[in-house]
């Protein structure tokens, strides 16, 4: 029953949430405390109903926050990725905070995916995980409110997981723009989100290095799109899905890899795909490079490496930067 039970402990074993993340009729496998004088106070045990007079009379209440003990962060991950369609579509809950959700649940499912789930390849589970992820973020992803709040939660340190869920937020924002049909959309976003799933089986130490690689350490690291194919065999990506992550460094002069494709042979999807890889790469520090400010890496690929892309699609990221308020 929700009441109240006394509970000595101190601010690190708990983080913060906002009582709105509580959904009326859900059931969750955490306990939900409040703070007062001090004291973390028990207001819901685990698998208790939250319903909506609970959650009016602690925003009656002036209550901004509600706490869970910190090693419950995994169920309250999960609960929260199976009901975030719910909290993207709640408009009591403010833009900013839906999107501080998605951003971090994003991250939580790619590293959860990426980190722990792939020594033999890539499962339905995992896979499904990806997709429904992709379709719950969507709708809220074509406002450019939303977008201009994604961006300023964007990550400026460069690791594997948080690169590819800003390449997929860049990515469909471009192709959101130019209006493509639902189904390349997903299956786009899918592949965005997964496209550097094969540097999970490159040496730590070539990703890492601090310097530049050598011939050798380079063909190994090149070898990331089609180990990125080869770790997704066995859950039947689309073509459009597979493309994303096979293609992804593939550039418009025929200068890229695997297959030296150019122009028309690159799908439009990937060429959207290429522009948000590399600027979200250029703007993340790295072991080898620093991060460059939002204008410079944008100047960068369009003096420097214009051959490499798409210059309709390159404009139209330029234009999706500027309403969000980055350039």
């Amino acid at each position: 029953m929700l009441g109240k039970a006394r509970v000595n402990s101190t601010d690190e074993q708990y983080f913060a949430i906002s009582p709105l993340m509580i959904f009326p009729q859900a059931f969750g496998r955490f306990r939900v405390y409040i703070r007062q004088a001090g004291r973390f106070v028990l207001y819901a045990a685990e698998n208790e109903q939250f319903t909506p007079r609970h959650r009016q009379k602690l925003h009656d209440a002036g209550v901004a926050e509600v706490y869970i003990r910190g090693e419950q962060r995994p169920d309250f991950n999960r609960y929260i990725e199976k009901h975030l369609p719910h909290i993207l579509t709640d408009t009591a809950i403010p833009v900013p905070e839906r999107a501080k959700v998605l951003y971090t649940t994003a991250e939580a499912v790619v590293q959860d995916v990426f980190d722990t789930k792939l020594p033999r390849g890539m499962g339905k589970r995992e896979y499904t995980r990806i997709a429904s992820l992709v379709e719950k973020s969507l709708t809220f992803l074509a406002s450019n409110e939303s977008l201009r709040c994604m961006a300023a939660l964007l990550s400026h340190d460069y690791s594997v997981h948080t690169h590819s869920m800003q390449v997929f937020v860049f990515t469909v924002a471009i192709l959101q723009s130019m209006k493509v049909d639902e189904y390349t959309l997903v299956q786009a976003g899918i592949g965005a989100l997964l496209h550097d799933i094969g540097k999970t089986h490159i040496p730590t130490e070539i990703l890492s290095k601090p310097g530049p690689l050598t011939p050798e350490e380079r063909v190994i690291i090149n070898t990331h799109p089609t180990k990125g194919v080869a770790l997704c065999q066995d859950v039947a990506l689309t073509p459009t899905a597979t493309q994303g992550i096979l293609m992804h460094h593939e550039r418009m002069d025929g200068s890229g890899y695997p297959g030296g494709l150019a122009g028309e042979l690159i799908p439009i999807h990937v060429r959207a795909l290429s522009v948000a890889d590399v600027y979200d790469a250029l703007t993340t520090a790295r072991s080898y490079a620093s991060a460059m400010p939002a204008f410079q890496a944008l100047r960068l690929m369009r003096e420097e490496m214009s051959g490499h892309f798409d210059m309709g699609v390159f404009k139209r990221l330029v234009l999706i930067l500027s309403d969000a308020n980055i350039v």
